[in-house]
């Protein structure tokens, strides 16, 4: 489990859509910069540059290297079961996890104008008041669904899947003082 420093230098890594966007893609494959540059519709050098960030904090981790033309291609993946890297952690500050919770609001926006329109939107927002069994079972589904879209997470446009999103935050709220 990453210390406090890591917790926070992951969380800061993350907390941008663009990053949001390559763990995405390397959660279901080992890409190059290049790849991830071609993927995302951005410069070479930004892929690569946002994958230093990733991969300082620990977030990525290179799969493998190839030789290209004469050189090096390093290639990353998103090791998304490893103690929930991209997570934030009690040790980071208010601040920094309201940093990284816009940046997951700011991606889920991009994503929405990309739904399928024959599709049915899934969408819930809540606030209220269950009992313990039931709010296990909400947080023990939602961590099952996470786990098996991770876990069957397959290339950018293989054949024969479809490209979905899924985005949820759960979480016990404290107590607010009486009115």
């Amino acid at each position: 489990m990453p210390d406090d420093t890591e917790a926070v230098s992951s969380l800061r890594a993350t907390a941008h859509p663009l990053r949001l966007r390559m763990l995405s893609l390397l959660t279901g494959a080992e890409l190059s910069a290049a790849e991830v540059a071609r993927e995302l519709e951005i410069t070479h050098a930004n892929a690569s540059y946002h994958l230093r960030v990733l991969l300082e904090a620990g977030v990525v981790v290179v799969a493998g290297e190839e030789k290209i033309r004469g050189g090096v291609a390093k290639r990353y993946r998103h090791p998304w079961a490893q103690d929930d890297l991209t997570r934030p952690r009690a040790s980071a500050s208010e601040a920094e996890r309201e940093t990284y919770l816009r940046a997951m609001a700011e991606e889920l926006v991009r994503r929405a104008r990309l739904r399928d329109a024959g599709d049915r939107l899934r969408l819930t927002d809540a606030e209220l008041w269950v009992s313990p069994e039931v709010w296990e079972r909400v947080t023990g589904l939602v961590e099952e669904a996470s786990t098996l879209l991770h876990a069957e997470a397959r290339p950018p446009r293989t054949q024969g899947t479809v490209h979905v999103n899924l985005t949820a935050a759960t979480f016990r709220m404290r107590e607010e003082p009486e009115r």
